[in-house]
């Protein structure tokens, strides 16, 4: 389970709307004879490509698979059939697909086949790796990661102008997670005073990345760096409901952006809902201190990044750095900054 696992990632940032999928077949002898991951949506599902490898040799053999195997069909067809028709003995599984398409329906398709059928070996790890579908299947919005860069002296930025905090090491790790996530989300008062252009430039990214603006007040103006990089992704800026027919948000719709109106009373979460509905499972809310307060005042922050880093500023902008609580932290340290990071847990 532990190869499917660390194989299913080799489809991070490729597979939405799909999950990341590792699979491995092993023969009566012990012996690896087939393997494979789920790469892009639409294509191959992980079983698949194990499945075709191991041939013949499959017969007999232990499916290891990270998710459910499905039982419908989507773009492609149900994974379940494959592996009851190839001949596999014994299915072991970490996590149920949440999908209610699905729910179950993989593992009965197989036991009512006199497949033997093991689930929840490593089922942690496998839920933490697919967070971003299991959240968007089980409470219809990304999965949200909050990232706040902080000087040793507790400041984000400074009042005008862009501050450099985290060093080359650092920021490759970062673009590398902007270039697996689906969208990235700031606020309207980092783009006017940074003007940032909100791209993977340190890492390749192989499809469109959403850039999402919450600018109630429909602020930002059109000749925002944000706007010539529209061949990166779209650019999404949330404004109050009452803003969407304003010239201001006619003006942003002319260089290409594209304005959704929100009622101010329900912004964030009516925001995601309408992100979710675009197929965006993962979002990266970068900054500000505002927008970030707002997401987690909202309950609706998955996974904290905090990148303490050696600069001194001096004077700035306060940040905002929630407690951990009781939550494992895991630090690691790229370059002169360290990375904290943790799960938001919660009862519901």
């Amino acid at each position: 389970m532990a190869r499917a696992l660390f194989l299913a990632e080799r489809g991070r940032g490729t597979t939405a709307p799909n999950p990341v999928v590792g699979a491995v077949v092993v023969n009566t002898d012990g012996i690896v004879v087939g393997q494979g991951a789920h790469r892009v949506a639409g294509g191959p599902h992980a079983e698949v490509y194990a499945l075709d490898a191991a041939g013949a040799a499959a017969r007999g053999a232990t499916l290891y698979c990270t998710l459910e195997p499905c039982s419908h069909t989507g773009r492609t067809g149900p994974c379940a059939e494959r592996v009851a028709a190839a001949g596999i003995a014994r299915v072991v599984v970490a996590l149920e697909d949440p999908n209610p398409r699905v729910a179950g329906g993989g593992f009965a398709y197989l036991r009512a086949r006199g497949v033997e059928v093991v689930t929840g070996v490593e089922r942690v790890e496998a839920a933490r790796q697919n967070a971003p579908f299991v959240t968007w299947m089980t409470r219809q919005r990304p999965h949200v990661t909050m990232k706040v860069a902080v000087s040793a002296d507790g400041f984000v930025g400074v009042e005008r102008g862009r501050a450099t905090l985290t060093g080359l090491a650092m920021d490759r790790r970062m673009h590398q997670q902007r270039a697996a996530v689906d969208a990235m989300a700031v606020g309207s008062s980092t783009v006017l005073a940074d003007n940032p252009m909100l791209t993977a430039r340190l890492a390749y990214r192989q499809r469109p990345l959403t850039r999402v603006v919450f600018d109630r007040r429909a602020r930002v103006t059109p000749t925002a760096r944000l706007f010539g990089t529209l061949a990166a992704g779209p650019v999404i800026l949330v404004v109050d409901a009452d803003r969407v027919a304003s010239s201001a948000a006619d003006r942003l719709r002319a260089v290409g952006a594209l304005v959704v109106g929100i009622a101010p009373e329900a912004s964030i979460a009516a925001a995601l809902h309408e992100l979710a509905s675009r197929e965006v499972l993962a979002l990266l809310v970068e900054g500000g201190p505002t927008l970030q307060r707002a997401f987690w005042d909202a309950g609706v922050v998955d996974r904290v990044q905090i990148i303490e880093t050696p600069t001194m500023l001096g004077s700035g902008v306060a940040g905002f750095l929630p407690s951990c609580g009781q939550a494992a932290v895991t630090t690691r340290r790229h370059g002169a900054d360290v990375l904290k990071e943790w799960d938001v847990h919660r009862a519901d």
